[in-house]
């Protein structure tokens, strides 16, 4: 397989853009076939019950993702006879003096389906407008017959099915590399599924995919023939990988002389905060929002590199264990499902030692499910150590004043919390204004992570594929934090910080009344959405072939829950 990759990486290399398009149209109507059993199988290995809205979560994470971003990737390929690819995008200066692009909304189907959700992309001090233009799809820059290809290896995550998928399309069309694409053992089952979707690539040795234990993917990682790795995973991997294991490895770190020094790129996860700022809520707001956070944790059964680990929550607050009954009531009646992920109840039970040596830990009971852990943040090694798992903390700070408590959160965040992928805030829009918009963005620029949402979750910012995806930049192999580079990002954006994505506070048709005119009800990807299984396969169908005359029966289902 790697012989005819790279015997082939210089022909995918000069291959045109229209000849790209032609593909990733190709591959968009080889998911489809194989949609229905790719996310039934992924529910039965996932223990998910068959007929659970928890079916949804499979069809927003992997084939929606996937036609998504060959979705995006098309129009930006389209768009290069016309000049930079990022022209079209709208822009502001931050008062920071850093650009910021806006992504979302960026075409009709986003104000429709998206419809109050505004996402931008920070780029890093010092880029400005015209760079922004000039530095995109710098691949592309070069002509096609004057370029040369490189043979990367993607090792997959085991967790989410899009995740090596989009890796992979990162690395063939942003990076010129043909892919030898290695299936984490957890989820290798889906293999059929993703040699259909991407046969065309396949058949024309642009790609292969493999399974295999980890002595295999060690091996791949040394052979001759690869020239770049890309990873999602554990930092430990990406250090045995470039360093090595045991004492060795730790004196070629020290050293500065790595085992393995071939371009490295990943994404490595990170024990992730929801900031919940003080306000005056509603009981309805309360309500929402602790739907919200749930989502964050159980998603997935909370095997998530962005699931929600730490809650740090406003002391004094009076309605803070409103939120938190409210929390533990969803928790207590979202959809069942067994925990899947290997190592998850080993860690489950490291975690709940570390708490009964504190403040104990507080079982909350889920039906048939694995009971969610919720302990109080005591030490230092509670930020330490991303559980992967059905577990949560709270870390309580003086809450009084919501710009003192939310500077006090993010300086908490940035300094107590190992990695740097995913944060979340929650903030009601009357103590936003009380804040100030200026004291705000401000407030945001100091908030060290490279995807932030605010009354959202992180996990929306991964969903809409043309924001980059990764940890916030300046980490090196030797300090590998939640990893170096980005992925998705399929306006080819180069020189990005940070994500931002923002939702509105409240879902339509209750949002009105706040003065709020976006059409986005609860959202689907809920883990409380009734009809989640039911809109994903809704708008999988969208993605291939998006149609004015699907949108009203994708918004009924939506409204139905």
């Amino acid at each position: 397989m790697l012989r005819r990759l790279d015997a082939a990486k210089h022909s995918w290399a000069k291959t045109t853009p229209e000849e790209r398009v032609a593909l990733l149209h190709a591959v968009k109507d080889a998911i489809m076939p194989v949609a229905e059993d790719w996310v039934s199988t992924a529910c039965r290995n996932k223990q998910i019950p068959v007929g659970s809205p928890l079916e949804g979560e499979e069809w927003f994470s992997g084939p929606y993702a996937l036609l998504s971003a060959c979705n995006n990737f098309i129009a930006t390929l389209e768009a290069m006879d016309g000049g930079s690819v990022a022209a079209s995008l709208p822009r502001r200066r931050l008062r920071n003096g850093q650009t910021a692009v806006r992504v979302v909304p960026h075409t009709l189907w986003d104000r429709l389906l998206l419809s109050g959700i505004h996402a931008e992309v920070w780029m890093q001090p010092g880029i400005d407008s015209a760079d922004v233009n000039e530095r995109a799809a710098q691949a592309y820059a070069t002509p096609a017959s004057e370029r040369e290809g490189r043979v990367a290896l993607v090792l997959g995550a085991g967790n989410i099915a899009a995740i090596p998928l989009l890796d992979t399309l990162q690395k063939l069309l942003v990076e010129d590399q043909v892919v030898l694409l290695k299936l984490n053992p957890v989820n290798d089952y889906l293999l059929p599924f993703f040699e259909a979707a991407f046969k065309p690539l396949i058949d024309r040795d642009f790609l292969a995919v493999i399974t295999g234990d980890a002595a295999l993917g060690a091996w791949a990682c040394e052979h001759d023939l690869v020239e770049e790795i890309h990873i999602t995973g554990a930092g430990s991997t990406h250090d045995a990988i470039v360093w090595g294991k045991g004492a060795d490895g730790e004196r070629r770190r020290q050293a500065g002389t790595p085992l393995n020094s071939r371009r490295i790129t990943s994404e490595l996860g990170a024990v992730c905060p929801t900031i919940v700022v003080p306000g005056p809520w509603s009981v309805s707001d309360v309500r929402y929002q602790a739907e919200q956070i749930a989502t964050q944790k159980l998603h997935n059964g909370g095997h998530n590199c962005v699931s929600c680990q730490t809650l740090i929550m406003p002391e004094g607050w009076d309605q803070a264990q409103d939120l938190l009954d409210g929390f533990r009531a969803v928790v207590a009646s979202a959809g069942e499902r067994g925990v899947y992920y290997p190592g998850a109840k080993d860690r489950l039970r490291a975690f709940a030692n570390l708490a009964a040596s504190g403040s104990g830990v507080e079982r909350l009971r889920r039906g048939a499910s694995q009971e969610l852990l919720l302990t109080t943040f005591d030490s230092d090694a509670d930020g330490q150590h991303e559980v992967f798992a059905p577990a949560m903390n709270i870390k309580w700070l003086e809450g009084s004043d919501p710009a003192a408590f939310l500077e006090a959160a993010i300086d908490f965040a940035n300094d107590r919390l190992e990695g740097t992928l995913g944060a979340n805030i929650v903030i009601h829009p009357a103590t936003r204004r009380a804040i100030g918009e200026a004291r705000f963005e401000e407030l945001i620029g100091k908030l060290a992570y490279g995807e932030i949402a605010i009354n959202a979750w992180t996990g929306v910012n991964f969903l809409a594929v043309g924001l980059p995806w990764g940890g916030f930049p300046g980490t090196t192999p030797e300090d590998v934090g939640s990893g170096i580079g980005v992925v998705h990002n399929t306006f080819m954006l180069e020189g990005v910080e940070r994500s931002v994505l923002q939702a509105p506070w409240r879902p339509f048709p209750r949002g009105l009344l706040g003065g709020s005119f976006a059409l986005m009800p609860k959202p689907p990807w809920f883990v409380t959405h009734r009809r989640a299984a039911a809109v994903g396969r809704q708008l999988t169908r969208f993605a291939h072939r998006p149609s004015l005359l699907k949108i009203p029966g994708i918004f009924l289902n939506v409204l139905r829950d």
